[in-house]
């Protein structure tokens, strides 16, 4: 194993991921999420620390925070599912003030969706399927309201990351279902910053590179093979796009569904339970780093939320990318390509299997796995 240099920052493939911990094809028990070990991990703290540890979970409970989305987005918004299936909008933020502003050296000001996925699971609760929504994706805003009370009017042709930076999580919910027609059930933003602190609290996170990023831009340099990172490097990992792959959204969101995997095989290696002092730091890091929908805004409800998604195995997990092509008036965006797309939000909004043409992407010349 080599060590990353101080200047860089990736993943490792889910069946590597096993084999090093000796669960390959694991149950879904050992592979629980990472929120869920933080919950339970909570309440080891309050069973072993009585009157102090209520205060802690209080502590942590508050950093979590809440968005209405049914004040927010009001009544225009497609039904719900008619079984116990459940839709999620989960998003990574790239704020670039405050904190997180020394992470990209202050170049860029304001926050967007950087990280798009759409999670579905179906009835039954025992596998999910996620789509990732390339960021440079043109897109039809609806009417919305931002987050400071203003009404946005609709647009065509905006970039999909540029919503949540003019009008915030609300917004970037309402024109997901309006581009898919799928209700979202719950959202989950996780910004930046607090990614690289959860990373550090776990001592970092292995990943393997099947071939070499060579960071022109971003300042990320890795070689193929094994390495070691820190937040910060983790952080510009799952950012990268040029110098890796063919410098489009498709390498990069291979390297975040990687990445995922091995921060996931990484907190399984972890006796959480057995150190309350180190899973108060992870859980501090984490809460303090995502907002939820009103629904899932506290330590209890994503616990419960949790341990209804217990028989899911996030080995088996489907990854798909919203099928795309190259815009005919601006070649440095992609479009929604079709039929594909329109495939693809059926079979989820009729809970079926997607079918195999649905996962082509024709801007890349690629198809999901």
């Amino acid at each position: 194993m080599t060590q990353a240099p101080a200047e860089t920052d990736t993943d490792r493939p889910r069946d590597e991921d096993a084999a090093a911990d000796g669960t390959e094809g694991g149950s879904p028990r050992r592979r629980r999420r990472v929120w869920r070990r933080i919950a339970l991990g909570a309440l080891v703290l309050l069973l072993a620390t009585g009157g102090t540890a209520y205060w802690l979970y209080r502590d942590l409970d508050s950093n979590i925070k809440g968005v209405d989305l049914d004040r927010a987005i009001g009544d225009d918004r497609p039904q719900k599912l008619p079984t116990s299936g459940q839709n999620l909008l989960v998003l990574g933020s790239d704020s670039r003030a405050g904190a997180n502003a020394a992470l990209d050296a202050g170049r860029v000001s304001g926050a967007r969706s950087d990280t798009a996925l759409v999670i579905h699971i179906p009835e039954g609760r025992s596998r999910a399927v996620a789509v990732s929504i390339p960021r440079d994706t043109l897109v039809t805003r609806p009417e919305c309201a931002t987050s400071d009370g203003r009404t946005l009017p609709p647009a065509k042709r905006v970039m999909f990351n540029s919503v949540y930076s003019l009008a915030g999580p609300a917004c970037t919910v309402k024109t997901v279902e309006k581009m898919s027609g799928i209700r979202m059930d719950h959202y989950v933003e996780i910004d930046f910053a607090g990614f690289k602190e959860l990373v550090d609290a776990i001592g970092g996170v292995t990943v393997t590179l099947d071939e070499p990023i060579d960071g022109r831009k971003g300042g990320l340099r890795l070689g193929a093979g094994t390495h070691r990172l820190d937040g910060t490097q983790s952080l510009k990992f799952v950012r990268t796009r040029y110098g890796y792959g063919d410098g489009s959204d498709l390498g990069r969101i291979t390297l975040q569904q990687k990445f995922l995997t091995a921060l996931l095989s990484e907190i399984k290696k972890q006796d959480l339970l057995g150190s309350p002092a180190k899973t108060y730091e992870i859980a501090d890091s984490l809460t303090q780093a995502l907002t939820t929908d009103s629904d899932l805004a506290s330590l209890s409800r994503l616990a419960e939320f949790g341990r209804s998604l217990n028989g899911i195995d996030p080995a088996t997990l489907d990854t798909i990318m919203l099928p795309v092509k190259y815009d005919v008036r601006d070649p440095n965006r992609v479009v929604a390509a079709q039929p594909q797309s329109d495939v693809l939000w059926q079979a989820l909004r009729k809970d079926r299997p997607v079918p195999e043409s649905a996962r082509k992407s024709p801007a890349h010349g690629a198809t999901a796995s």
